[in-house]
């Protein structure tokens, strides 16, 4: 029997290979765990070596895994579950813990919370390293393949083994240049005034746009942009309006006026859009992992102290 040097594999080097499977491109998982594109090959080389197969062949500017490659992406991730179980132990002690952490977010949510949660983790823990990931339009295999510990999305995956609280419930409300015009005084204000709104990369449309589109209201839309926070620049100076969640109030649109939407109709004023933090299930019972949800909840419950036009709601779901 030949020998075979299986002892040299290690988390590492599994996290290597699913990140390389997933991403299937070697640039992208550099960037994904923050090495080298020569350490990713590097280590990628072992891996052929280890377990007797290319494990992944190029495909035009990619790379495409092989079938054992893929035949072994489930069993990688179960043992990097079981090494993140044997590794937590009962008690969770932040003075003596190093953490490294992957959270997907939207502009929204990252800039609403995640400053102040690496904050708070830094100040708590001995060592952090957090990576910050866009969700899109989150699916639940962002989470079944480790791609993030933890995503804060006002849409949800589905699935049984997908676990999600509600963070809060926030609201949209009209946000204007006070320099430039004066807030909609009511519905016909409202429908004649220049819009600005978000479109995301993957042409994925605000909730609210959305609702309004559904039920033949169609406003005057003179401008898109494909986030939040380049909104600011072309508002400031304009007589635009943006009917826009009011919790950019604490952030992107701080330097704007804001006020309800007159279209007492739709009750436009009231349509709620609730946030929520999710997980694996894997991740359910982890003492690490549960300590850093309630640091989330710590810092929403601060953000939800910040005064506002209405107050905002802190639910579970």
């Amino acid at each position: 029997m030949s020998n075979f040097d299986h002892l040299e594999l290690d988390g590492h080097a599994l996290r290597l290979f699913l990140a390389v499977l997933e991403e299937g491109s070697v640039t992208a998982a550099a960037e994904r765990l923050g090495v080298t594109q020569s350490a990713v090959s590097h280590n990628l080389t072992k891996l052929r070596r280890i377990m007797r197969d290319p494990l992944f062949t190029k495909s035009g500017r990619g790379i495409v895994a092989t079938a054992h490659a893929q035949s072994l992406a489930e069993q990688a991730r179960f043992l990097l579950d079981q090494m993140q179980a044997f590794a937590s132990g009962a008690d969770f002690n932040p003075a003596d813990a190093r953490l490294s952490l992957t959270i997907a977010a939207n502009d929204l949510q990252r800039d609403l919370l995640l400053p102040s949660l690496f904050e708070s983790l830094e100040a708590q823990l001995a060592d952090i390293r957090m990576t910050v990931v866009p969700s899109l339009l989150p699916g639940p295999a962002l989470l079944r393949e480790n791609r993030c510990d933890l995503l804060i999305s006002p849409r949800p995956p589905e699935g049984v083994d997908i676990v999600q609280k509600r963070l809060l419930t926030d609201h949209y409300m009209v946000f204007f240049d006070p320099e430039m015009r004066a807030a909609p005084a009511n519905a016909d204000d409202y429908m004649s005034a220049r819009h600005i709104t978000v479109r995301y990369g993957n042409n994925r449309t605000l909730e609210f746009d959305d609702m309004l589109e559904n039920q033949g209201i169609d406003r005057n839309i003179v401008l898109r942009v494909p986030n939040f926070t380049a909104i600011a620049e072309f508002l400031r100076g304009s007589q635009m309006i943006a009917t826009l969640p009011s919790l950019l109030q604490q952030h992107a649109l701080r330097d704007f006026a804001r006020v309800p939407m007159p279209l007492d109709t739709l009750a436009a004023g009231t349509i709620d859009l609730p946030i929520y933090m999710c997980w694996h299930q894997r991740y359910q019972h982890d003492p690490s992992h549960r300590w850093l949800r309630s640091q989330l909840e710590d810092v929403v419950a601060a953000k939800l102290r910040t005064p506002s036009n209405r107050p905002l709601s802190q639910q579970t779901g």
